[in-house]
């Protein structure tokens, strides 16, 4: 499956959150993410992300291993995503570090998660505030076969723009990248 997902600045928190509140009760978490690759950076080169997530929320804590590939739609950056659940963050990471991945960025999330259904798809909506970067992110994504990926972005887009976000909104700068670059300066 191919996580279809878009990011946007969000402009209007306030009406943003009311907008999603109305649609979903609202899953306040905070992530660790812990993103791997190898030395020479060849996961990096081929667009391929290896990330350990510790998830905090109300209902104590879980960790997720994920691995996307390649990005298959340009525009937004939607990649295939295969992700499972982990008994123990600390293995997890012996485990990748045992394999000879190396960290390669890590940073935390805090994220006001909405599931719901539009347009006849299962949607998470993911309002994103990473300390190290100024203002808000809003994630919209829904789960596609390859070859509905057009389609659901176009119903992605369309669940943006009746929450007010418009397509000058959007943005393709990732949180790794934009960690990366305030830690530089």
């Amino acid at each position: 499956m191919i996580e279809a997902e878009l990011k946007a600045r969000v402009q209007a928190l306030e009406a943003v959150m009311r907008q999603l509140d109305e649609r979903a009760g609202a899953r306040v978490e905070v992530y660790q993410d812990t993103y791997y690759d190898r030395p020479d950076g060849s996961l990096e080169k081929r667009d391929q992300e290896l990330r350990v997530r510790t998830v905090h929320g109300p209902n104590g804590l879980r960790t997720v291993l994920t691995f996307k590939n390649a990005t298959v739609d340009e525009a937004s950056g939607s990649k295939p995503e295969h992700e499972t659940r982990v008994e123990d963050s600390q293995e997890a990471h012996a485990i990748l570090q045992g394999l000879g991945y190396v960290p390669a960025i890590a940073f935390s999330k805090r994220c006001r998660n909405y599931d719901f259904e539009a347009r006849g798809r299962q949607m998470l909506a993911t309002l994103v505030r990473v300390p190290e970067i100024d203002g808000t992110f809003l994630e919209l994504e829904t789960m596609a076969a390859e070859d509905d990926v057009t389609a659901a972005l176009d119903d992605v887009r369309a669940v943006l723009a009746e929450l007010g976000i418009g397509a000058e909104d959007l943005t393709r700068e990732t949180y790794t990248g934009a960690v990366a670059a305030q830690r530089r300066k």
